[in-house]
């Protein structure tokens, strides 16, 4: 049986990869989530109009991968501490959150978040949302998978983002 995870982490580009070739998951779709506008385009969401934010769903199958797995590997690659966005990326499109799909999602996340907060890791607030997922849009296709399609393109990205060297000094 499989199940469905959701989270925003900046860039959705950046956050496919690091489920992507994992055991249990299905397939990782680059899309957005949360906001009022019905099938948005990437250019209304960037305009900051819609509402919705840059987000990956990740179909898994919990008999393989847990969900409490996935958040666990969310945490490593985001800034928990960064409400505005996340790296170069600024604004409400990018915020960090986790969209709960299930009581048990909601209770993994808390839990987790509560584990991170308690662990002293940051020195700031971690700042990552919790909410309700809502209504997922696939963002076009040329996004998906587009660390495959365009492996310089997003190499270079990802490394004058500030992600990875975020990621190698916290993690």
């Amino acid at each position: 049986m499989e199940e469905k995870a959701i989270f925003a982490g900046g860039c959705f580009w950046c956050m496919v990869k690091p489920f992507d070739e994992l055991p249990g998951i299905i397939k990782v779709v680059s899309g957005y989530t949360g906001g009022h506008t019905v099938n948005p385009t990437y250019e209304e969401v960037c305009s900051g109009t819609t509402g919705h934010t840059e987000a990956v769903e990740i179909t898994f199958d919990p008999s393989i991968i847990t969900y409490k797995k996935l958040v666990e590997i969310y945490w490593h690659q985001t800034d928990p501490t960064d409400a505005m966005g996340q790296f170069v990326d600024r604004g409400d499109s990018y915020r960090p959150v986790i969209f709960y799909n299930s009581e048990e999602q909601y209770d993994v996340a808390t839990q987790s978040k509560k584990e991170l907060e308690e662990s002293g890791k940051f020195d700031q607030p971690i700042v990552t949302q919790i909410e309700e997922a809502q209504v997922f849009y696939p963002a076009e296709e040329y996004h998906q998978d587009f660390y495959k399609k365009n492996r310089t393109h997003y190499q270079n990205y990802r490394q004058a983002s500030g992600r990875d060297n975020f990621i190698e000094s916290k993690w």
